[in-house]
């Protein structure tokens, strides 16, 4: 008899014991699923760049009425400075803990870089963390970058042809700069979409800062094609200080110094590649697909 009683108590201690551990590896589902959306970019500290954020902002609303959308910027530099400024942006970290502690159970983050390189493998790695933490959201999942595909990479090639100038001469070319990266193999995408935009339009091109290919590697090119004027413009989300600086600055390295002692005229456009509403619509499809899924 005492041992059945004893096999008893135990029987009930482990069948207690498994219910609790049951409840926290799997904490109940809410009744009520509240949904959000984090829009995750660099960031900038440029007035005048602002409104390709702005042209995002108005596209994604559109696209989730009702839904709650916020944002992050990943550069530390740029919200440091913003913040000197009265503007405060949270870090996608902080974005996230906000939205936690605001009750938010289901998180889709846009991540709004060009290609899939070291940030967004950053920002793909801490939010891991976050759907890894007790008590945190049920569910939440990371949309890709701009160029995840080569669906993705067409898209965006066409639309950059849409708005180059028109009827250009045979003299004349279209550079667009990348920022490129020396530490991720993702900066080859670069070099597959000009060689996508060759293939559309001969003389139009995609160089980097960081990466390759580089002005360098594409002055060549433009000398044996006789190029004495080019339409330069960012390959980037917003036209910030590297379209300012780097690509029409006066120093001597930048792009409009080099091309100018190659004996070729340069003509600006200042308009970041988030400006363009085509372009918007490849990540908002990137990021539909992914609400889908919450």
């Amino acid at each position: 008899m005492q041992k059945i009683w004893l096999f008893s108590l135990v029987l009930s201690f482990v069948t207690i014991l498994g219910t609790n551990c049951a409840f926290a590896m799997s904490p109940p589902k809410s009744s009520t699923p509240l949904r959000a959306i984090l829009l995750v970019a660099f960031g900038t500290s440029v007035p005048e760049a602002q409104k390709a954020f702005d042209q995002i902002d108005a596209q994604a609303r559109k696209a989730f009425p009702g839904v709650e959308i916020r944002w992050a910027f990943t550069s530390r530099t740029i919200r440091a400075k913003l913040a000197k400024e009265g503007k405060q942006l949270d870090s996608p970290e902080v974005a996230l803990a906000r939205m936690m502690g605001d009750g938010f159970t289901h998180v889709a983050v846009l991540s709004l870089h060009v290609i899939p390189g070291e940030e967004y493998h950053d920002l793909n790695r801490n939010v891991r963390l976050f759907s890894e933490m007790a008590g945190g959201f049920e569910r939440i999942l990371v949309a890709p970058p701009l160029l995840s595909s080569h669906n993705d990479m067409m898209r965006v090639a066409e639309a950059l042809l849409t708005h180059a100038p028109k009827d250009m001469k045979a003299e004349e070319a279209v550079l667009f700069m990348g920022h490129g990266t020396r530490s991720h193999p993702s900066d080859a995408i670069y070099s597959a979409m000009n060689y996508l935009l060759q293939d559309l339009a001969p003389n139009v091109y995609i160089a980097t800062v960081e990466g390759h290919p580089t002005l360098d590697e594409i002055l060549p090119k433009l000398s044996r094609k006789g190029i004495k004027k080019a339409h330069l413009a960012p390959f980037m989300v917003v036209a910030g200080m590297h379209a300012r600086d780097d690509m029409m600055g006066d120093e001597p390295e930048s792009w409009k110094s080099v091309l100018s002692r190659n004996g070729i005229a340069c003509e600006a456009n200042l308009t970041g590649i988030a400006e363009y509403p085509e372009i918007v619509e490849v990540w908002l499809d990137h990021l539909r697909e992914t609400y889908a899924r919450l």
